[in-house]
């Protein structure tokens, strides 16, 4: 056994895995795979791949068809792609000797943080009046005023730290989770034969759930940008 886990904490370390898979190399490909879905989009001939891609980009496009993000040119198509490189990488993170890029909050910070400043920049540049009504919920009394603006200030801009958070969490906690089992199945091997076919039917039933999980957070980072949009203003 080439590689194993020195500590349940050991998961959040990108050194702690094989040179052969760095982070940069599941970039590598998850990039080559979002080119050539973009390549996809353009044929007219239908294919499996093709009913595949438009299958995934369908259920996010349904989301986004109920917000604002229409009305702002290419944000749609921007987020259907986030929605397919954050499948991807977190599909990729599940295979054996790999590191998921989305467990760490630099990477998913990196997804969200540029989509939600840009509706920001957007609405002030449009609207800068209303945008900075959204600050103050109508009908409020005025000794309240001061109090309403600084948390809502404060909701707008820890945004993307929460939609980041909360994509980073729930993937480390599902490689934790598993880090465990296998460690302890490793341990059963050498103790007791139906300890260890317990946890590995264990395991197996929770890699389909983590899957599962990856296509679930997916889709609940997408909705969450999508729905900042609504406090563009129009």
């Amino acid at each position: 056994m080439f590689w194993m886990i020195i500590d349940i904490f050991s998961s959040f370390d990108p050194a702690s895995f094989l040179s052969l898979n760095k982070s940069t190399n599941i970039l590598l490909i998850s990039r080559f795979l979002i080119i050539r879905l973009i390549q996809l989009s353009f044929w007219l001939i239908t294919t499996r791949i093709n009913v595949i891609i438009f299958t995934f980009s369908s259920v996010i496009t349904q989301q986004l068809s109920r917000t604002y993000v229409n009305s702002l040119k290419g944000t749609s198509s921007i987020i259907t792609a986030i929605f397919s490189t954050i499948i991807l990488i977190n599909l990729l993170g599940l295979n054996p000797y790999t590191f998921s890029l989305t467990s760490h909050l630099i990477i998913t910070l990196t997804f969200g943080l540029p989509i939600w400043l840009s509706f920001i920049i957007s609405s002030f540049t449009k609207a800068p009046k209303a945008s900075i009504a959204h600050f103050l919920p109508d009908g409020a009394p005025d000794w309240l005023n001061p109090f309403l603006i600084l948390i809502e200030t404060t909701s707008i801009f820890v945004r993307p730290l929460t939609l980041s958070f909360r994509l980073a969490a729930n993937i480390s906690a599902g490689h934790i989770v598993l880090g465990l089992v296998r460690i302890y199945g490793a341990a059963a091997w050498f103790s007791s034969t139906g300890a260890f076919l317990l946890l590995i039917s264990t395991t197996l039933f929770y890699i389909l759930f983590e899957v599962a999980i990856c296509l679930i957070q997916a889709y609940i980072f997408c909705l969450l940008l999508s729905l900042y949009a609504n406090d563009h203003a129009h």
